[in-house]
């Protein structure tokens, strides 16, 4: 019944990259079937590495303001690594950036790049998880926009344009056709407001290409290229008007607006300062 020489040397795992938890499949029984008591585990840094006969060196893994001790085998390589940061962190390794004197080549071992005891290795990359949380759906976005858009108070409610409309209809605004588009008259476009209440009138020059904005005090003369854009809202209260802005710039500062356009004019105004006018 004596157990033959040797069979009271302890077994021992295998860190991680070294070979893994390794062992023949008779380890912890004797030849005859009985069983003996296993020998107590070496001390392991986050339950990964035991200490063996290969060399280890103590790392310092940080991510996401997260650090970890780690054991790990210098014979290992940076693919191996990544599994065991994998482990840790959650963090596939397809998504690891790890660094140490620049990126960790995945082929080489540790060994091979002179990785030593208390090294620090740094490692970007977001999980799965992060990468959904931050990703917004594009149709919630313009729904959460759009949103925002209606909160916004109507133009004619505004205190810069309610000052301007209060005033009422001016005593020769031109007459209004609800629900028709008309063409432009070949007559400027008068009986209007500014910002400032003064009166204005539009004179469309197309053989030009210009539109001459007129006031008491001068003509403004501007090529409709120099237009970039022309917003219009009814007015409330009475919607057979509007008022509209020719946009001169990129801020709404460089707005110029008028007010009591008629409304079967809007469209055509519009086309024919965004180059569509040869259509009218």
């Amino acid at each position: 019944g004596a157990e033959e020489p040797g069979m009271e040397a302890e077994a021992q795992e295998q860190p991680l990259g070294c070979g893994g938890a390794g062992g023949s499949p008779a380890a912890g029984r004797s030849p005859e079937g009985e069983e003996r008591r296993d020998p107590p585990q070496a001390s392991v840094s986050n339950g990964g590495d035991a200490e063996s006969g290969k060399e280890l060196v103590e790392l310092k893994v940080i991510w996401n303001k997260n650090k970890y001790d780690v054991k790990f085998c210098l014979d290992s390589t940076g693919a191996e690594l990544k599994q065991k940061i994998h482990s840790l962190t959650g963090l596939p390794p397809a998504m690891q950036k790890v660094m140490f004197k620049g990126l960790l080549p995945e082929e080489k071992t540790l060994r091979e790049i002179k990785v030593t005891n208390g090294a620090k290795i740094m490692v970007v990359g977001s999980t799965i998880n992060d990468v959904l949380a931050v990703n917004t759906p594009k149709e919630a976005a313009q729904q959460e926009v759009k949103a925002e858009e209606n909160k916004k108070e109507p133009l004619c409610r505004q205190k810069q344009h309610r000052k301007v409309l209060d005033k009422g209809k001016p005593d020769d605004v031109m007459p209004s056709v609800k629900g028709v588009q008309e063409r432009l008259p070949t007559v400027p476009l008068s009986g209007m407001y500014n910002k400032s209440g003064g009166k204005v009138r539009l004179t469309f020059k197309l053989e030009q290409d210009q539109l001459w904005i007129g006031t008491k005090e001068r003509t403004e003369k501007l090529p409709m290229g120099s237009i970039k854009n022309v917003v219009s809202e009814p007015i409330e209260g009475h919607e057979d008007y509007h008022m509209m802005a020719f946009q001169l710039g990129p801020t709404e500062a460089s707005y110029y607006w008028v007010y009591w356009v008629p409304t079967q004019y809007v469209d055509a105004i519009k086309d024919t300062v965004l180059g569509k006018w040869q259509y009218f």
